[in-house]
């Protein structure tokens, strides 16, 4: 009934063309993404038969990639269906899965059969999800050329260390990032900050060796009682051999 935009209306469904695919493309540098569709069968064939965690040449795929390097993160196919790490096929099978991607346990040892795609790249994918590894020579807008902030900052001190450059005299705790939060009252904002995860203070210091002083209190103990166990069996057994001596006279 009619094509736009590489998708086909046939009898009240949509279909979409054949050689068609989605690139969502991330560069972690900005923190933006952009998606891009390609619909040349060259082109696509850059892509077939790679894996997950594979690193592809961006010039194959176009002139405005010249120079840039994406890896393959993920994807799912035309029925939505995503695929899965570790699975070396180019088509959907069924795995009985007990957690970790595709799939969430509700409960404790809870198990299910499911379907999903390979980690290798067929012409059954519908989207693909690649992260530049290395700029090229030009700009591509909307992806490089911008910034996006951050919304949350990190919440482990060695990442807030990292963040910023500091050493381990600077204190951390002045180099959180803070957020603002709009309130119900007007003209007043608040402030939320994470907590500091592996954080080391005097209190936590102390109290490690607190715990080591008690763990080597507890050892010299047992060491004692043992000392005492064995000299009550040596007594006892001495006590033993003179009563049979004692008996046979």
């Amino acid at each position: 009934l009619g094509d736009r935009r590489g998708v086909r209306v046939v009898c009240g469904r949509t279909r979409r063309r054949e050689g068609t695919m989605k690139l969502n493309i991330a560069y972690p540098v900005t923190g933006l993404q952009k998606m891009v569709e390609i619909d040349d069968e060259k082109k696509l064939t850059q892509l077939y038969d790679k894996r997950i965690s594979q690193e592809v040449e961006g010039e194959g795929l176009g002139e405005e990639f010249k120079g840039y390097v994406f890896r393959i993160t993920g994807g799912y196919d035309k029925q939505g269906f995503t695929m899965k790490q570790g699975v070396l096929a180019d088509h959907r099978v069924r795995l009985l899965l007990k957690g970790g991607t595709c799939y969430k346990p509700r409960r404790t040892g809870e198990r299910k059969r499911k379907s999903v795609r390979g980690c290798i790249v067929s012409h059954d994918i519908s989207a693909l999800s690649l992260v530049v590894v290395k700029k090229g020579e030009g700009e591509l807008p909307g992806l490089t050329d911008g910034n996006k902030p951050r919304r949350l900052g990190p919440q482990r001190a060695n990442r807030i260390r990292k963040l910023f450059a500091l050493s381990k005299k600077d204190d951390v705790r002045k180099f959180v990032i803070r957020r603002e939060v709009k309130t119900k009252k007007e003209g007043v904002t608040k402030t939320k900050a994470p907590k500091i995860q592996r954080l080391i203070t005097p209190v936590r210091l102390q109290r490690k060796r607190h715990l080591n002083s008690l763990k080597k209190r507890r050892f010299e103990k047992s060491k004692e009682e043992a000392a005492a166990y064995a000299k009550l069996i040596a007594a006892r057994k001495e006590e033993a051999k003179s009563k049979s001596r004692t008996s046979k006279l």
